[in-house]
């Protein structure tokens, strides 16, 4: 007999993600001058081997676990599907010391990964900062904690536990906000510096993880501020979409999750064509030429002018919609405006029928 429907469907979730990882680090290693264990690339091309933890030149896959029920399923698969792949399997766990006894939960969350036979397996203690909101503080001090880690073991991957769900709140919170295409494109199954974060789950829903940490037994905290309503994201998850599904009926999250990926496709193709036309619409000094960016499809158009932005020394995170559009009436709505300010102490001005975006 074999495992729960649940169980096995998120065994199945992260052998896709690992072969993907063992399959690129055999490359990266044949690119390296080196060749690669034989058995990295047979497990790349699908077959599978036992697993060898102690070869350096394995790659080595750390989950991030919280001890929620999405990341202990996660943790749990990755610890069973790495017994018989050649790749080395680790846990890493965030102490975000915002509730009193997260210290004691963390160690406790470490000490349940060690069982698995994960290694390492650690508690980080992170200190959060205010900037941009307690959750957006949070995610940034996660964040920065699990690319530590991974910097510090030489991990090829660190696994998330995102879901279906998850992912259909982040476009739901993007639309509210406004942010255009890209916003709506929610989590990517793969992101960070050179994919090192993957989402094995992003098409199983929420349920499906619990369901899999009952059959196996394993034991779930439930952290409050995930029914906190003082959180945005807890009210869309408690209020919000359960108001959507009763108004729109059933479907609505599986709908919100297809539109992040026609969204990403769409963004990602827009993306392409904007990094192309930035070399078209500039002049032998490589200055930009507001008549050229003129004819650009507005899509097109804003993102060189954001790409231009960044590239003068504006951080990506501080740069908003409405700055954007302030640099496009430059463009397309010239009065003879003044330079207008941009966050990093940048500015954009026109001269001479030049887009001038520099320093200030």
């Amino acid at each position: 007999m074999g495992p729960h429907p649940a169980v096995a469907a998120i065994r199945l979730a992260v052998r896709r993600v690992l072969h993907d990882v063992i399959a690129e680090h055999a490359e990266q290693t044949e690119r390296a001058g080196r060749a690669p264990h034989p058995e990295l690339a047979q497990a790349g091309a699908g077959s599978r081997r036992t697993a060898l933890p102690e070869r350096p030149d394995t790659p080595l896959v750390l989950v991030a676990c919280s001890g929620g029920a999405d990341s202990m399923a996660l943790a749990s698969a990755l610890a069973f599907e790495a017994r018989k792949l050649p790749v080395r399997a680790g846990g890493v766990t965030v102490d975000h010391g915002l509730q009193d006894g997260s210290d004691i939960r963390a160690t406790e969350v470490a000490t349940r990964l060690a069982a698995m036979d994960l290694g390492p397996a650690e508690a980080v203690a992170v200190r959060v900062g205010r900037e941009g909101g307690p959750e957006a503080a949070a995610r940034d001090a996660r964040y920065a904690a699990l690319d530590a880690a991974a910097e510090r073991h030489g991990a090829a991957a660190v696994l998330l536990g995102h879901t279906r769900d998850d992912q259909a709140e982040t476009v739901l919170l993007g639309l509210a906000r406004g942010s255009g295409i890209r916003s709506l494109s929610g989590m990517a199954a793969a992101s960070g510096p050179a994919g090192r974060y993957r989402r094995p789950f992003l098409h199983l829903d929420r349920q499906t993880a619990r369901t899999a940490c009952l059959a196996q037994s394993l034991p779930v905290w439930d952290d409050p501020h995930n029914v906190d309503p003082a959180y945005t994201r807890s009210r869309l998850r408690h209020e919000g979409l359960p108001a959507l599904e009763k108004a729109l009926g059933k479907g609505v999250v599986e709908a919100l999750a297809r539109t992040a990926q026609l969204s990403r496709d769409d963004a990602d193709a827009l993306d392409t064509w904007a990094a192309a036309a930035d070399r078209d619409v500039r002049d032998d000094a490589g200055r930009l030429e507001c008549a050229k960016l003129y004819a650009l499809p507005p899509a097109v158009r804003r993102r060189v002018l954001r790409r231009a932005a960044i590239e003068a020394g504006s951080p990506a995170g501080s740069l908003f919609a409405r700055h954007i559009e302030e640099i496009d009436r430059l463009v397309t709505g010239w009065r003879g405006q003044q330079a207008i300010n941009l966050p990093g102490r940048v500015e954009a001005l026109r001269q001479g029928g030049r887009l001038v975006i520099r320093q200030s």
